[in-house]
């Protein structure tokens, strides 16, 4: 028998007890642990007609500065318009900065909404991910919160039963800040037993920042799903060994799956114990399966290891997978960009964001993922119009972008305009409540229906918002 971390006490059914302890101890979703688990009915797969059967969502966490990528005010004073240079895209009379020249070539393609506006001031993806918010900035994820797309995707069955419905990678989304957990991705007061499937990482940096906190550094790893053979107590070398073990845990699963114990355990419990020990779950995170063409294409580091990931995840029918660009310890602040705001850009953010979102939409297109999968590119919120003394720029929720791709999404178009500092929307603003329920009538799910909260009462799911057609092909 297989025993991969310390000794083992076999029960009397075969299944070791520290086994059976591991399963029950995994933070399966969200910390849901397997005795935890509440006895729900299965919700059947509702038949959808929306475009998407899946989306990804690319979170560019800390809040990206707008005027300094897609929405270019050259005409500005100069301490508002910044350093950067707009260029021509493949959407006639749309111009980008100069540092996304791939990205500018997929424009044609996508539609960009200049005008995500809302007034959250916290970096938290609570606004996108469920269309709530409220005055409540610095709170952790609270079981009052509203569930996200992705819970309402599990809620009503949505994808493979031997996969999970949502999937959150690298790791949930505040976890590199002392394991703060950012409001946004969670069942909320459906359960945790819709919190997604949050992923595991261990990220290592190739050096030191030259200066602060400002300075990022290029986190290298991969994710890994909570299971048997990636616990997060796991060393490096045993990591380093997990895919030796792979035959071996092929085998240990057939033999646990049959056990006693497993037979007893209540179909809600049945249930998620497969997910966990699905050859499919663990096939779509080894990325030894792809190319080493592929793994260059995507970069080899922490953000586009997920991203890669992403698209196995999709390929195998998972409807809802977040990937969060995340804050790792004093290696850098992502799209925080209180100083250095250009550096950060030039050096770091953009040319990574230029080379993982062009591998995605290319991998997604050549495989015929495309038209299928809803791709959206944004973060909590925008910066501030005026650059501040130490090169950087502030928080700004008041204005923001968010660009989308595929998934039935209208091509080569920009949805409303800003002021001439791209400090407010002059046109066509775009609330959260609005975007959600974009996001859910691409995926053929009902923005107006209504879960019920803790109390009973029933909630929409996009809390009022109305899809926005001018988005929608």
């Amino acid at each position: 028998m297989i025993t991969v971390l310390g000794h083992s006490n076999k029960l009397c059914d075969g299944m070791t007890r520290r086994e059976l302890m591991r399963v029950g101890g995994l933070s399966l979703f969200g910390g849901m642990t397997l005795p935890q688990l509440l006895s729900v009915a299965d919700a059947s797969a509702t038949e959808r007609s929306g475009s998407a059967k899946s989306v990804i969502m690319f979170n560019l966490l800390g809040g990206p500065a707008h005027q300094d990528m897609f929405d270019l005010k050259p005409d500005a004073p100069a301490e508002v318009r910044g350093e950067f240079k707009p260029i021509d895209t493949s959407m006639p009379g749309l111009r980008i900065c100069e540092h996304l020249p791939k990205l500018s070539r997929w424009m044609d393609r996508a539609t960009l909404i200049r005008t995500f506006s809302h007034s959250f001031n916290s970096h938290d993806p609570l606004p996108f991910m469920t269309g709530f918010t409220d005055n409540k900035p610095l709170e952790q994820a609270m079981p009052t919160d509203p569930p996200d797309v992705g819970a309402i995707c599990q809620y009503l069955g949505l994808g493979p039963n031997d996969m999970p419905g949502a999937v959150c990678m690298p790791s949930f989304p505040g976890s590199g800040q002392k394991g703060w957990r950012r409001r946004g991705p969670y069942g909320g007061f459906l359960g945790k037993q819709y919190d997604p499937l949050f992923t595991l990482c261990s990220p290592k940096f190739n050096s030191e920042p030259k200066k602060n906190h400002y300075d990022p550094v290029m986190p290298i790893g991969e994710p890994f799903p909570p299971a048997p053979d990636a616990l997060p107590d796991m060393t490096a070398n045993r990591l380093d060994r997990r895919r030796s073990l792979l035959s071996q845990l092929e085998s240990e699963f057939v033999r646990i799956q049959r056990s006693e114990a497993v037979a007893t355990m209540e179909h809600a419990k049945q249930k998620a114990f497969a997910i966990l020990t699905s050859g499919r779950t663990r096939d779509a995170f080894d990325l030894s399966l792809e190319s080493s063409q592929t793994r260059d294409r995507y970069g080899r580091n922490l953000v586009g290891s997920s991203l890669l990931t992403a698209r196995r995840l999709v390929e195998t029918g998972v409807p809802f997978v977040s990937v969060h660009q995340e804050i790792f310890d004093h290696y850098g602040h992502a799209y925080d960009m209180h100083e250095n705001n250009f550096g950060m850009l030039k050096e770091f953010n953009l040319p990574l964001l230029d080379q993982v979102v062009p591998a995605l939409l290319e991998d997604l297109d050549g495989r015929g993922l495309l038209d299928s999968t809803l791709v959206v590119v944004m973060g909590e919120m925008g910066r501030t119009p005026k650059i501040n003394a130490n090169a950087g720029r502030d928080h700004w929720p008041q204005c923001g972008f968010s660009l989308l791709i595929g998934g039935g999404v209208k091509q080569g178009y920009v949805h409303g305009t800003t002021d001439k500092i791209a400090a407010w929307p002059t046109s066509k603003p775009v609330s959260p409540p609005d975007f959600v329920a974009t996001v859910y009538e691409l995926l053929g799910i009902d923005p107006h229906m209504t879960v019920a909260d803790r109390f009973g009462r029933p909630i929409p799911i996009a809390h009022g918002g109305e899809p926005v057609a001018d988005v929608i092909d």
